[in-house]
């Protein structure tokens, strides 16, 4: 009679760090793979154990560079190959997600794309989190288990700010329903920053709607990339009579000069999850682990377990 793990747990190079503690909460070991690099750039994808009618759980988020996606599609790929009964795609962070409509001529839609490359590939399944628009879930034509940082940072917030004066904001009009969700559960106020952009990564004019004087004001968006409509938010909170301003993010894109521009802001502390790796130094920067709440969907999912407990808003 065999012995063997009904399922296994790998992960592509750069999400590691995030999968080994996801097979700490699981209890296992992570499956053992070879990437072998070439000088052109190029690199090739090997499992170093038998998957032959195992169920994997594919761990690697699709932040730039590209690398990262084409790893995850050849891991897909060479699962497949190997006679894996399932593959299911564990993409803490769904890259390309901003691209998913066709906001002027002559563009692609990035996600979608990304969509039909991971079902070309062969996954039987996706979880994810926090997508940049929910309707992204519908691109797709496999179970899609969409989860949300908000069960960790929710847990956050009420061990460590008093609600009596805490304030919700989102700083965009974009981010009004998920600003929306958390004002509601906490019973707090909510307030919009408004924005209009010259261009991408560049913000033209923002004003607040509400009002924040002596609240201490929460910034709520689903990701950082240069940090510009933040970090305006932030100082505008406090020009406008905040107590202070703090922020949380699911995911740290963090592209330069976007420490530098927290460092200097109004911001007192910003908050992500570890959905993608944060090396640099910046002292207002706090990182929270994804790591149980993915380990538990992996655990749920394998024994056909509802997991919808696990969303609290």
């Amino acid at each position: 009679m065999s012995t063997q793990a009904p399922y296994l747990v790998f992960s592509g190079t750069n999400s590691r760090y995030l999968a080994e503690k996801i097979c700490n909460s699981l209890g296992c070991k992570l499956g053992q793979m070879n990437i072998q690099h070439f000088a052109d750039g190029e690199f090739s994808v090997s499992y170093e154990e038998s998957i032959r009618g195992r169920d994997l759980f594919l761990v690697q988020s699709t932040f730039p560079n590209s690398d990262n996606l084409m790893e995850l599609l050849m891991m897909i790929d060479a699962a497949k190959r190997a006679s894996a009964r399932s593959i299911i795609a564990v993409i803490p962070y769904f890259g390309w997600a901003r691209q998913d409509r066709k906001d002027k001529p002559r563009v692609s839609i990035g996600a979608k794309l990304i969509a039909n490359m991971l079902s070309v590939a062969g996954i039987d399944r996706l979880i994810t989190m926090d997508l940049h628009a929910d309707q992204i879930q519908g691109f797709f034509d496999v179970p899609v288990d969409h989860l949300y940082g908000s069960t960790v940072f929710l847990e956050y917030i009420k061990a460590t700010y008093p609600l009596e004066t805490l304030c919700i904001a989102t700083p965009d009009v974009g981010g009004t329903k998920r600003a929306s969700t958390y004002s509601k559960y906490l019973g707090t106020p909510m307030v919009i920053c408004h924005k209009s952009r010259l261009r991408a990564n560049e913000v033209a004019e923002m004003r607040i709607i509400g009002d924040v004087t002596d609240m201490d004001v929460i910034l709520v968006d689903d990701m950082v990339d240069t940090a510009g409509t933040i970090t305006k938010a932030a100082n505008l909170m406090m020009e406008n009579g905040a107590r202070s301003v703090r922020a949380i993010a699911s995911h740290a894109v963090m592209s330069d000069p976007a420490t530098l521009r927290i460092g200097e802001s109004a911001l007192q502390e910003m908050i992500f999850t570890d959905s993608i790796p944060y090396a640099k130094d910046c002292t207002k920067v706090k990182v929270l682990s994804v790591a149980d709440m993915f380990a538990e969907a992996i655990r749920r999912v394998r024994n056909n377990e509802s997991i919808s407990s696990l969303y609290v808003i």
